[in-house]
């Protein structure tokens, strides 16, 4: 190769590594502003008039509570009335009210309600001694109601399409920088296999967006754009480690894409979810015991069936039955009073890990249940005492796990030499793999990270950091923990408190994975031994993560916007 080629060759592998975190950077901005931008005040809904006091109060959400408590979303200042005396809610039939348990009861039109009952315009709900009319949403006189997070009636940041381009752009780029490797240039020989992967990553994503907009009349494509972001990461980095784990990642990606629109559709009716909750139930804790009963031991966890010559992680896929069962509607979660049902659930679950020795899922588990237990109950007792049975449990499996215990030890302690070349060997050279990358890298398939065991999935970040630079790594965990807060600011929007627990709980999972991931890799925190999200090799957790965007995606409001544009007028 000429001297004249070479150059050119180097000054473009250079030219790449700055503009792959530039673009990754412009990407991530991109997505989140997009579902900022573009929202509706929040008007009331409908309105209740207090005959009493004369007052009018609107109803902004799809369910709301209704008591004395000044927790409910209607607040009623009557000592008649119960603390959590009733559920108003919004379906496709129209308004529903149901009692809660009161002792008063619920009274429409004067008669005595038994479950579900619709109301109308004009209708009278006696709650206690409290008389409340049904009016019209127009009838409210007050402002309305603005986030503090959503941009309402300002223009789209950046149009669904423009974005794809965008991110077709980045996977164009990140595909020439696996083509361009040292050796590569070296010989004189390009290796264009990564161009293949790039080529079906984007033909994937764009498959993907025509069907969602053309077939399910969606209007809105960000989750799905963040998702592809960081899967084409994932996939591009593999090609470097083995061809197989490649397929293996596009392969389990389409699996993933599938159950995200399945569980969209399956998510679109929250009573559809309530009725076969038991069954989610009874599937998870089948799962785990099937785990139990055939698994094998791989990587110091028995977690792991073959079939077929395919290995799976059954926990994977519980982690989205986990947050079908620990969510529901709220006049559900009411008057059912079943979070000890969860509890239980919850202890099957984690106590199954445990079992298998899978403790970096098992905390995984447990933290998500610490999430939803205080969004379903807010009841801080219940949190405590299930913290102070974890310290306990954990103390136990530290005198009979002596493994485990030798993790700790080394903990903070990675480039001592007592671990360097045991306990610690791992975290100390992802450190210096991470620090060796700078803020560009390396470059993708130049780093050696990749031949350090399972660098392709509990220590992917030092790759990330070596060949990509500090900078992409920054952002891959800055696209995930945003999601926490994106997550957050949609409960108030979502259509039943089903989507708002299950949004939060999804997103939660998903930063603790993350946090465990990158903290326990770089020593800041015990090594366990768990995935990055999308990035990290194993088809299992690819199917998994993009089963917990569906609930993400499902909590937005404008997901079921066509079928539902009648309640946003």
């Amino acid at each position: 190769m000429g001297d004249i080629t070479s150059f050119a060759l180097d000054l473009l592998v250079v030219i790449l590594r700055i503009a792959v975190p530039i673009v990754a950077i412009f990407i991530v901005v991109k997505i989140y502003s997009s579902l900022r931008h573009n929202r509706r005040d929040e008007h009331p809904l409908i309105m209740l008039f207090d005959e009493t006091t004369k007052k009018a109060i609107p109803v902004l959400y799809w369910e709301n509570s209704i008591g004395r408590s000044k927790r409910c979303d209607i607040f009623l200042d009557d000592n008649t009335v119960s603390r959590e005396h009733a559920v108003l809610l919004r379906r496709d039939n129209g308004w529903i009210i149901t009692d809660t348990g009161s002792k008063a009861g619920v009274y429409v039109n004067s008669t005595k309600t038994n479950g579900r009952t619709n109301i109308y315009l004009d209708d009278k709900i006696r709650i206690g001694s409290t008389v409340l009319t049904v009016k019209r949403a127009e009838e409210f006189e007050g402002p309305s109601s603005r986030s503090w997070f959503f941009k309402p009636n300002g223009k789209r940041s950046i149009s669904p399409k423009m974005l794809l381009f965008l991110i077709s752009f980045f996977i164009c780029l990140l595909s020439a920088e696996a083509c361009l490797t040292a050796e590569s240039i070296s010989s004189g020989v390009i290796d264009l296999k990564p161009s293949i992967y790039g080529i079906i990553m984007i033909a994937l994503m764009w498959a993907t967006y025509i069907v969602s907009t053309l077939i399910f009349k969606r209007v809105n494509f960000e989750i799905e754009s963040l998702a592809f972001f960081m899967t084409s990461v994932g996939v591009l980095i593999s090609v470097h480690q083995t061809e197989r784990q490649a397929i293996v990642q596009i392969v389990s990606a389409v699996a993933g894409i599938i159950l995200f629109e399945f569980l969209i559709k399956f998510m679109e009716v929250p009573d559809r979810v309530t009725r076969w909750s038991r069954w989610i139930y009874i599937g998870s804790l089948g799962l785990l015991a099937i785990n139990l009963i055939f698994g094998r031991v791989q990587y110091g966890a028995g977690n792991w069936i073959t079939i077929a010559g395919i290995s799976i992680q059954p926990s994977e896929f519980v982690k989205v039955g986990f947050i079908f069962v620990g969510a529901s509607t709220l006049d559900q979660l009411q008057t059912k009073k079943d979070l000890l049902g969860f509890i239980i659930f919850s202890a099957m679950c984690v106590g199954a890990l445990a079992l298998m020795g899978d403790f970096g899922t098992a905390l995984i588990f447990f933290a998500t249940f610490l999430l939803i237990a205080f969004m379903r109950s807010g009841d801080l007792k219940t949190i405590i005492l299930a913290i102070s049975s974890a310290v306990f449990a954990s103390t136990i499996v530290l005198r009979f796990k002596p493994y485990i215990s030798e993790r700790f030890n080394a903990w903070r302690h990675c480039f001592d030499e007592e671990y360097i070349y045991d306990q610690g060997f791992q975290q100390a050279r992802a450190l210096i793999y991470c620090a060796s990358g700078g803020l560009f890298g390396v470059g993708l398939g130049n780093g050696f990270c990749k031949e350090l065991f399972a660098s392709e999935s509990d220590v992917v970040i030092g790759i990330v950091c070596e060949e990509l630079g500090l900078i992409v790594g920054l952002v891959l965990a800055i696209a995930i923990g945003y999601l926490g807060l994106y997550a957050r600011a949609i409960t108030t929007r979502s259509r039943s408190t089903f989507y708002s627990i299950s949004a939060c709980c999804a997103a939660g999972l998903l930063i603790i994975q993350l946090s465990l991931n990158i903290f326990g890799a770089t020593d800041i925190l015990p090594f366990t031994g768990v995935t990055f999200p999308f990035v990290s090799a194993g088809g299992s957790s690819m199917i998994s993560c993009w089963g917990l965007m569906a609930f993400i995606k499902a909590a937005d409001e404008r997901t079921y916007a066509v079928k539902h544009e009648g309640i946003f007028n």
